[in-house]
C-alpha cells in the first residue's frame, strides 16, 4: 500500500491506494500542538479503525501547506510504518508545467489537484479546491499551469460574516429554497452558498475566456458538495483529487528511479 497525506491548514487527509485504486481515505483535524508520539498514536488509532496493516503500507508522499507540522507528521510516519515519506515538492516530476513568474508560490496542494486533473481528464481543464480558501486553477491543453484564482472558503467567509457582524448569527450550510431570503437564516444560507456559486460560475467564464475554452470542470475540498450543486457550470466533484494527484506523483518518481 502506497499512503498519500495532504496536511491542510484544517485537516489531514489520509488515503491507501493498491493497485492504483483508493482502499481506504480518513481525516483528522489539523492540530500544530501535537508531537510526533502523539500523531503517531492518532495515525495508529484510524489504521486499527480501518483495518489497515501498517505493515502493509510499503511507500508514502506527503503533501503539506502548514511547514510546522510537515517534519512532525513525518516523523510519526517514521516511527509507525518504518519508511522515510517521500516530500511532494515543486522538484518533483508532476507531469506539469507551473508557467507562473515564481513557482514555488504555488501551493503544493493546488499543484496535485493539477497532476491528478492532467492525468486522469482532457485538457483545458479547471479544477476548483474548496477548503479554507477557494482555489481556481487552471491548466491548458498542453499540460501548462497557467495560473490560480483565490478567495475566501465558505466556511471562512461564514464566519467572517458572523464575527464581524453584532446580529447576524452563526447557520448551517444548508441550500435555502429561494435566493430571495424570507428570514435572517434564509438570507445568510442565500448568501453564503449562492454566493460562492455565482462567484465561481463567474470566475470561470474568465477563465474559460483566457483559456479558449474548457473540456474539464472538477471541484474538490470539504466545501465543494454545498456549491458545486448550486453552480450554472457542469462541474464534476472528485473528492479525493489531491490524494490521486500526490499518488500519480509517486508512481511517476517510482518510475523514474526504476529506469
Amino acid at each position: 500500500m502506497v499512503l498519500t497525506v495532504d496536511i491542510g491548514n484544517t485537516n489531514i487527509v489520509l488515503g491507501g491506494y493498491e493497485q492504483d485504486s483508493l482502499t481506504f481515505c480518513t481525516r483528522i483535524s489539523t492540530n500544530l500542538h501535537l508531537e510526533p508520539d502523539q500523531y503517531a498514536l492518532e495515525l495508529k488509532g484510524l489504521f486499527s479503525l480501518h483495518e489497515v496493516d501498517a505493515r502493509s503500507i510499503t511507500g508514502a508522499i506527503i503533501s503539506s501547506v502548514v511547514p510546522p507540522i510537515t517534519e512532525t507528521v513525518t516523523q510519526a510516519l517514521r516511527t509507525l510504518v518504518h519508511i522515510e515519506p517521500l516530500i511532494f515538492t515543486h522538484s518533483l516530476p508532476t507531469g506539469v508545467n507551473i508557467c507562473i513568474p515564481v513557482p514555488t508560490e504555488l501551493g503544493v496542494d493546488l499543484l496535485a489537484g493539477a497532476a491528478a486533473a492532467a492525468a486522469h481528464y482532457p485538457l483545458p481543464a479547471v479544477v476548483i479546491d474548496m477548503g479554507t480558501a477557494t482555489k481556481l486553477t487552471a491548466v491548458d491543453e498542453n499540460r501548462n499551469l497557467q495560473g490560480v484564482s483565490i478567495m475566501p472558503g465558505l466556511f471562512l467567509a461564514l464566519d467572517a460574516l458572523v464575527s464581524g457582524t453584532s446580529q447576524l448569527k452563526g447557520i448551517a450550510t444548508d441550500t435555502p429554497a429561494r435566493a430571495i431570503g424570507k428570514s435572517t437564516v434564509e438570507s445568510m444560507q442565500s448568501g453564503i452558498v449562492f454566493g460562492a456559486a455565482g462567484m465561481i460560475d463567474g470566475l470561470l467564464d474568465r477563465f474559460e475566456e483566457e483559456l479558449g475554452g474548457i473540456r474539464t470542470l472538477v471541484a474538490t475540498g470539504g466545501a465543494a458538495a454545498f456549491v458545486v450543486p448550486q453552480c450554472r457550470h457542469k462541474i464534476e466533484l472528485v473528492p479525493d483529487l489531491s490524494l490521486d494527484g500526490l499518488y500519480e506523483v509517486y508512481c511517476r518518481v517510482m518510475n523514474e528511479k526504476q529506469s
